[in-house]
């Protein structure tokens, strides 16, 4: 009996090892369950307004984020919202990236920002801060169409769904028009603090601050690298808001029409030139424009000076199209593009017509035909009164196209010629005088 009992004293012995050493795995599991164990983290604003150009960052700090085997990504949200063209992409980017996506809310997240959010692997929410309010606007600040806020709210709910967030909660973030029982009523919007939004599954925990967010995710701030937008990247971000880019067509446009009413080339057109250059700049930095697009507005430009010495218009309709094209192309939206320039070129011309009414037609077409401005410094004085050269003949000293100079009477004369080109050496005659200005035409009678 007593090598029986002996035998079931080892088994009960043996056992109650088994027991904790499966008890002690266990403990040890979840332990390593809960540490998220994340070697390299990547720290990257996402702060102000969403527009393209952040999110043209954004792809440079996700492609260097994984190109340095980062397997965490912490997007600081801080942000009013935007448009939401760029949420879109920004949350596309995001849902295709391989590397785990936190979005940490100290502040605010609303309108385009919460879409950013929810397209995030989690949510991470500290007191005071918000999420929602997500109803895409006009450009007037009203809610847009229905078609629009119909597509934004099936975007907002598919992007609740991929972390199993309730979808009905991204809706009423969204439609002002349907009351959503026990979240909202009709005629607003929902928005939700931290804690309401734990509540409601929109946010996968809350912490005090960043030192807490750390801890959650078991992170070594130390370790912690930190992407930043470049300074062209921050100059980017403002040129590409639809804003500040019409602001920038209009100040070129401008630029070049008050240039035309003032002699020389002045501080208009060096103004003009700073905004169509800060305009390619913006949108080269951001990934839209090329260098097609600027030498197709360059080339523009060259024709529309070169129609001042060519007649028949056509150098300068080419020049035309080269300009617009260059500068739309250069957007990062065809249609965005065309209304800017389309604001930009009804202003211009509102104020043409101003500049015009209170100078005169006179003074604008005089400029374009006049290639240079005579200054008595340099050595040029016009006559009074040359109305006596009337019906005199002349040699043209350089080609007229249709300005240029001929002499008459061994004189130098600024003449211009009636619409047609005349080469240099051709008998001319004058047909026309008014104050300064000579016409001539081609003398059929030689010399």
């Amino acid at each position: 009996m007593r090598p029986r009992k002996q035998a079931l004293s080892h088994v009960r012995l043996w056992l109650s090892v088994i027991c904790l050493a499966i008890a002690f795995l266990g403990l040890s599991m979840g332990s390593f369950a809960n540490a998220k164990g994340y070697q390299k983290v990547v720290w990257v604003p996402v702060d102000q307004q969403i527009e393209q150009g952040l999110g043209s960052f954004l792809k440079r700090a996700f492609t260097q984020a994984e190109s340095e085997g980062a397997d965490l990504i912490i997007l600081h949200i801080n942000t009013p919202g935007g448009e939401v063209g760029a949420a879109d992409a920004i949350g596309q980017l995001i849902r295709q990236s391989p590397i785990h996506v936190v979005a940490y809310i100290d502040n605010q997240a609303f309108s385009a920002g919460t879409y950013i959010a929810l397209n995030a692997n989690e949510i991470v929410m500290t007191p005071g801060s918000s999420i929602g309010a997500a109803t895409p606007i006009d450009m007037a600040g009203n809610a847009a169409d229905v078609k629009i806020i119909s597509g934004w709210s099936t975007k907002m709910a598919e992007a609740a769904s991929l972390n199993n967030r309730d979808e009905m909660v991204a809706r009423a973030m969204v439609e002002i028009d349907t009351e959503y029982p026990g979240l909202k009523e009709k005629g607003s919007v929902l928005s939700l603090g931290a804690d309401r939004a734990k509540e409601l599954g929109y946010a996968d925990q809350v912490v005090a601050n960043k030192t807490e967010l750390f801890t959650y995710l078991g992170v070594q701030p130390d370790s912690m690298q930190t992407i930043e937008p470049t300074i062209g990247e921050r100059v980017a971000r403002v040129v590409t808001s639809p804003v500040v880019m019409s602001l920038l067509l209009i100040i070129g446009l401008l630029g070049i029409v008050i240039e035309l009413f003032a002699p020389g080339f002045g501080v208009a057109g060096t103004i003009s030139l700073c905004a169509f250059g800060l305009y390619f700049f913006g949108h080269y930095v951001a990934g839209f424009a090329n260098w097609l697009h600027i030498g197709l507005f360059v080339l523009g430009i060259l024709l529309m000076i070169l129609e001042i010495f060519l007649p028949g218009g056509i150098v300068g309709a080419i020049g035309f199209i080269g300009i617009v094209t260059g500068l739309i192309m250069a957007a990062y939206d065809t249609k965005q593009g065309l209304a800017s320039l389309g604001i930009a070129v009804l202003v211009t011309a509102i104020v043409t017509f101003l500049l015009i009414k209170k100078y005169g037609f006179k003074t604008l077409f005089n400029k374009f035909i006049l290639g240079e401005v005579q200054r008595n410094e340099a050595g040029y004085v016009a006559p009074k009164d040359q109305r006596d050269l009337l019906g005199q003949v002349g040699i043209a000293l350089t080609p007229l196209r249709p300005a240029g100079v001929v002499r008459i009477d061994g004189s130098r004369i600024d003449a211009v010629s009636v619409g047609g080109f005349i080469t240099a050496g051709t008998s001319v005659m004058v047909v026309q005088v008014e104050g300064t200005r000579v016409v001539v035409q081609e003398n059929e009678a030689k010399e």
